[in-house]
């Protein structure tokens, strides 16, 4: 938070002697500071090292520094010293806490934020990501979950995590499924379930996710869950079926705790009833966003040909013959929707998509980290403010970073949207 009022400055010297004793290993005491200046602005247990103080009794210690020192009066003007600047504060008065493990940029976090919830901590490793959140939440995220002890973690009443698709441990013949997780990041979030015992855990992973390894890998995780106290609901949600329009499927999993257990239902569809056009600035003209000239060429030629052949052969003349391109030639089709296909090989052949070209009138494909949605139609592709709107997030999301990082932050993210319905389904629970 740029500008920040003195009130803060001040408070975030004051508290920084009492914060370096708690702060983890490689985490930033600027983080530390951050999430306890926001849990006294929000009436939450504060990020404490058990073995040097209870959480109640350093909130106390730390209330009365700033009180002695005229920087805290009550709590609401705090709250407005702390968050008064931020287009995207939590509410004065949440209704429930979570946790945003691997937190990204934030994207689980918004979801529930703008649906009453409080985040009393927050976890992520990349650094240029954690600049990115604390710009638009105002807080750096504290470093590396698996240094951080689960005891520390305040309490909470949902615990967030779109955690990293890792392979599981399969040695050994009795260990539990608890211990085949062990290395991997889930065993950092199983570990916090069991010592805190939060009602829901919300998980989210690629599609892939549930036929990885031929299924064992997620079999795994469910039985892990199960082991820890929860019962697992999962499902595939598509970002197209929630009010934006890419074509993003996204394994997610609402694990209840047993003795609040009741059976969960996923959102429904809402309708793909949103197109590019909804999103799409056409008044941008940016050179950087612009297709190359190889590109525009070939949808050209595609457009030249199509009337005469239903898919269209392109000259594979500059390709090795050796290569598959070389080998079999590279075809391109227009589907139903509009949108171009580029692919390797004829009908017979491999039909190995090269490239996919969206267009106003239908949907993009997933935007990922090394790839941004191109539209043939206008000829460039999604500018990072459109991909900000095609995940969901509101318009006020900010950037300082460059274009190519901002790409990989948006690819990495949740859909905000889908979050929100997840959010608003898992409140009936709390």
């Amino acid at each position: 938070m740029k500008n920040k009022p003195n009130t803060i400055l001040k408070a975030e010297a004051l508290l920084k002697p009492l914060a370096i004793p708690h702060v983890p290993q490689e985490s930033d005491v600027e983080a530390l500071i951050d999430q306890w200046l926001h849990a006294i602005a929000t009436d939450s247990q504060l990020f404490c090292r058990k073995e040097l103080a209870s959480a109640d009794n350093l909130k106390k210690e730390v209330v009365a520094c700033l009180v002695s020192e005229g920087l805290f009066t009550d709590r609401l003007d705090f709250f407005n010293q702390v968050f008064g600047e931020l287009e995207l504060k939590p509410s004065v008065n949440g209704s429930f806490k979570f946790i945003d493990l691997f937190a990204g940029i934030g994207g689980m976090r918004l979801g529930f934020q703008q649906n009453g919830g409080t985040c009393v901590f927050s976890s992520e490793f990349d650094k240029f990501a954690q600049g990115t959140y604390k710009l638009n939440h105002g807080e750096l995220p504290l470093g590396d979950i698996t240094k951080i002890n689960e005891e520390d973690i305040p309490d909470h009443d949902v615990l967030l995590a779109g955690f990293p698709c890792q392979p599981f441990s399969y040695s050994g013949l009795c260990e539990g499924f608890e211990d085949k997780t062990r290395g991997t990041l889930f065993f950092d979030v199983l570990r916090i379930l069991e010592s805190k015992r939060p009602k829901v855990a919300l998980l989210e992973n690629v599609k892939g996710f549930k036929s990885h390894d031929k299924g064992e890998t997620m079999f795994i995780a469910l039985k892990a869950l199960d082991e820890a106290g929860y019962v697992p609901f999962w499902t595939i949600l598509n970002s197209f079926d929630y009010g934006v329009p890419q074509y993003r499927e996204r394994w997610f999993c609402v694990a209840m705790r047993k003795d609040i257990a009741s059976n969960f239902e996923f959102p429904s569809s809402e309708g793909r009833n949103t197109t590019l056009r909804d999103i799409v600035d056409l008044e941008e003209s940016g050179k950087v966003y612009q297709l190359t000239d190889f590109e525009k060429e070939r949808v050209e030629y595609h457009f030249s040909r199509s009337s005469l052949e239903e898919r269209v052969k392109h000259d594979s003349s500059k390709y090795e013959p050796h290569t598959k391109k070389g080998k079999h030639g590279v075809f391109s089709f227009q589907k139903a929707d509009g949108a171009l296909r580029f692919h390797v090989g004829d009908v017979a052949k491999t039909q190995i998509q090269e490239a996919f070209y969206a267009c106003l009138d239908t949907y993009a494909p997933t935007i990922i980290a090394n790839r941004v949605p191109k539209l043939w139609d206008i000829g460039r592709k999604l500018t990072v403010h459109e991909s900000l709107l095609l995940q969901g997030f509101p318009s006020s999301f900010k950037f300082e970073t460059s274009n190519a990082q901002s790409y990989k932050q948006l690819g990495n993210s949740v859909t905000v949207s889908v979050i929100d319905r997840l959010a608003k389904k898992i409140k009936e629970y709390l």
